[in-house]
Order: structure tokens, then sequence, then C-alpha cells
């Protein structure tokens, strides 16, 4: 190992929290150098969880949680107030908040750290905002990498708050322990912008703002969707009462979803690939212009372009 990828890893296990942060900034970086570096400080990030985690009775010290919701679900001031009762009771809470992109230069246009102050100077606490940079589902690309990171250091609750509702958003399902949806007390026709896809796979739903005048709409909601979820098949049997003391299921899931975001990473690695490609650039516009008049077909155009680039290889 590097000098400085010992020096940072040795900060990090130590709880240093800038030593945490400049990881995360490593994590993230699109330099192949620093991608090299980073892809060697989790490995022995993850060496030193394993012997952490063997203490466990649960096979994981940590708890991932997600939350996720429509704008205005007031998710920023629920994940406050829930980590400030965490950090209350001993814990210590990492919020990776990922955040939507600017289009003009990239960066977070939300600013979580303003909409959760007391939180942010809490600490026992953590929070980094991440631009989302484009990417589906409203995870950033290195989210799980950050949350390892998290863990790393000490922090034995993450919370992942993604960016929205949408198809998409089951990304941020295959990284967490306890997928939570949090919803506005809103009628029916205003809750449709909420994909049925994302409450089929919600371990939890969450009424939010169930008080004063809202309170009478929120147990309405509240009603709807405890009828709703009895017609949603169980995705799996972790919150049954009779599965929770069964120590080694979340070890299972941590497992099976590094599995899955090894082949998310090796989709977008080839798609960054591909779409960098001398000869692919060359002939996409003029392909992209015969799909717009209609001379081919969009599944034509990209077998010409996969054609092309796998010649190279």
């Amino acid at each position: 190992m590097e000098q400085a990828t010992a020096k940072l890893f040795e900060g990090l296990v130590n709880q240093d929290r800038a030593s945490l942060a400049r990881s995360i900034t490593l994590v993230e970086s699109s330099n192949l150098q620093k991608r090299h570096q980073a892809q060697l400080l989790l490995t022995c990030v993850l060496q030193y969880l394993k012997t952490e985690n063997a203490k466990s009775a649960r096979g994981v010290k940590s708890f991932r949680i997600g939350i996720s919701g429509p704008p205005g679900a007031g998710k920023s001031t629920f994940i406050e107030k829930f980590g400030k009762f965490l950090t209350g009771t001993g814990h210590r809470v990492a919020v990776l908040a990922v955040d939507p992109s600017s289009s003009t230069t990239g960066g977070s246009l939300l600013a979580d750290k303003t909409r959760m102050p007391k939180l942010s100077v809490d600490p026992n606490a953590f929070i980094r905002p991440s631009p989302s940079s484009g990417t589906l589902g409203g995870v950033a690309r290195n989210t799980c990498e950050a949350a390892v990171l998290c863990e790393g250091a000490g922090f034995d609750t993450i919370v992942i708050e993604t960016v929205g509702v949408g198809q998409s958003e089951f990304a941020v399902a295959d990284m967490v322990d306890l997928f939570c949806l949090l919803i506005p007390p809103a009628s029916g026709d205003e809750m449709q912008g909420i994909k049925r896809g994302i409450v089929e796979v919600a371990d939890l739903v969450v009424v939010n703002k169930s008080d004063g005048d809202l309170e009478g709409a929120a147990r309405r909601v509240q009603a709807e969707y405890t009828s709703a979820l009895k017609f949603v098949k169980q995705r799996t049997p972790l919150w049954k009462p009779k599965a929770i003391s069964q120590g080694g299921d979340l070890k299972k899931k941590r497992e099976q979803q590094m599995h899955v975001w090894m082949w998310r990473h090796i989709h977008e690695r080839m798609m960054e690939i591909f779409r960098k490609d001398q000869t692919v650039a060359k002939n996409l516009s003029e392909l992209e212009n015969m799909v717009s008049q209609g001379i081919v077909t969009p599944g034509l155009a990209a077998d010409i372009l996969l054609e092309k680039f796998l010649k190279k290889l």
C-alpha cells in the first residue's frame, strides 16, 4: 500500500473526520490513478470491517437506512430529528445526502448541511452532501463505497437520503438494510407521483407532518397505504418479528448487495469506455441524425455502433 493511502487508512479507522472526508473525495474522483488508490483503500477498510463485524452477533456492527420521498415530504427535517435522537442515545450517525446536481457546475444544489443545522454541528454526526451527477436512482455512483468508509470510521448508523421517488430509485434499496419511504399527508390524486414499485420495495412507510391541521389528512393517507400494502408481496422476511432475531440475515443481505453493485460498476464503466471511444464518437452524430429522420431504427443504430466498437477490441 502506498504511504499516502496507508496514512489515510490509519486516520480513518482512528475516527479522524478529515481523513474520512478525504477518503470519500478519493472514491468520488474520476481520475484513474486516484481510482486505483481508492480501491486499495476500500480493500483495506473491507478487511478491517470483516474483522470488526465478526465480533457482532448480527454479523455486521452497523445499520444502513435509506430514506426517499417526494419533494416537500420533509426528508431533511426528519433525518435531523432522527439523527439527533440517535446521537443522544450514544450512536454515531453518518448522513450521505445525495443532492440533485447543477447542470452547470456538476455540484450539489441543495446543500444538506444548511437544511440540518443542528445535526451538522453534532460531534457524533457526519453529513456528506454528494451531487448525483445525473446518476439514475438519485444515488451517487460511489455512495455504497462512501457508506463502507463511514463504517470504517466508526459510524454505526448510516442514513442515505435520495433525491426523490421514481422507478429508478430502486438503486437505494440495493445498498441499505432498511428502505424507508417518507410521504406527506396528501390526497390520493396528489400521491400519484409516487410509483407503485417504490412502495413495493419499501420496508417502512412513514406519513410525515401528521400534526395540527394535517393530522386528519395524515390518518387518511395512513389508512390508504395500510390497506394497499396488504396486497404487496413481501420482499424480504427480515421485518417479520420471528425473523429479526436471525443473526446472519443482514450479513447475507450485505453480501448479495455487494454483488449487485459490482455489476452496476461494470455497466457504468463499460458505458463510460464506450462513450469515450473515438470510433463511437466519430459515428455517433451521423447515426443520431439518421435515427431522428427515421432512416434507421434506434436498435439498428445501436448495433452499428457496437459492431464498430467491438471490431477494435
